[in-house]
């Protein structure tokens, strides 16, 4: 698990072929990885990868093929900036949300916009992942925890302080750029208690969550507001 609080910035060095994987390799002169074993796991941008080797300011991480289609890091060039963040311990700050690094799916930025010392960020989301994302609740973009300002749709926007421009890649940001986006597991979680048999129906004809459903269940009655 983790934080969404970045560490500390890198870049990737090489993605190469090993053993019908892909081997990342990531350097970083600020992460602090004195504490680093083999088998530890460091979120890339969002996507929790697991340690295979490391030295004094680089580590590898094995990468299959589906993470390399699902999220951002197949597009990823030697040079490109990344997010680093270190598994939370016991007795880490949680300072931003649990995240647990791994991606529901690829967004892209849409807009760009000055406001005040801040940017103003509108993001697209898959359309199957804009029902978990709701006003004020919070969100992981390229493993940085943010609070959701607005939702209309698919769309949604993000204010970005001047401190978090500084220590992640999002001052990098341009519209039209794609970026790992991991919902709040709350949602997932409270969804899928919602729906409660109709989540175990086999043969998908549930019916989803309804009026009728929730009234069944002590939530009102039907038709009220």
């Amino acid at each position: 698990m983790f934080t969404g609080i970045i560490e500390a910035l890198g870049t990737m060095e090489s993605l190469r072929a090993q053993g019908g994987e892909q081997r990342l390799r990531i350097r970083s002169e600020g992460l602090d990885l004195s504490d680093v074993e083999q088998g530890d796991s460091i979120a890339v941008s969002g996507v929790c990868l697991t340690v295979t080797d490391f030295g004094a300011d680089w580590f590898d991480a094995d990468v299959s093929a589906e993470t390399l289609r699902l999220t951002t890091l197949g597009q990823l060039r030697g040079g490109a900036p990344v997010n680093l963040e270190k598994a939370l311990t016991p007795t880490t700050r949680l300072g931003g949300h649990l995240v647990s690094g791994h991606v529901d799916g690829v967004g892209r930025l849409l807009s760009r916009e000055p406001e005040g010392g801040s940017i103003r960020l509108v993001f697209e989301v898959p359309q199957e992942l804009a029902r978990y994302v709701a006003r004020k609740g919070s969100i992981c973009i390229d493993g940085t925890s943010l609070t959701v300002n607005d939702v209309q749709g698919a769309r949604f926007s993000v204010n970005i302080i001047p401190h978090t421009q500084d220590a992640t890649i999002i001052h990098g940001y341009q519209a039209g750029c794609d970026v790992n986006l991991e919902v709040d597991v709350i949602a997932r979680y409270l969804e899928r208690l919602l729906t409660g048999g109709v989540a175990g129906d086999r043969e998908g004809q549930g019916g989803g969550l309804t009026a009728a459903f929730l009234y069944e269940r002590g939530f009102g009655a039907p038709g009220s507001h």
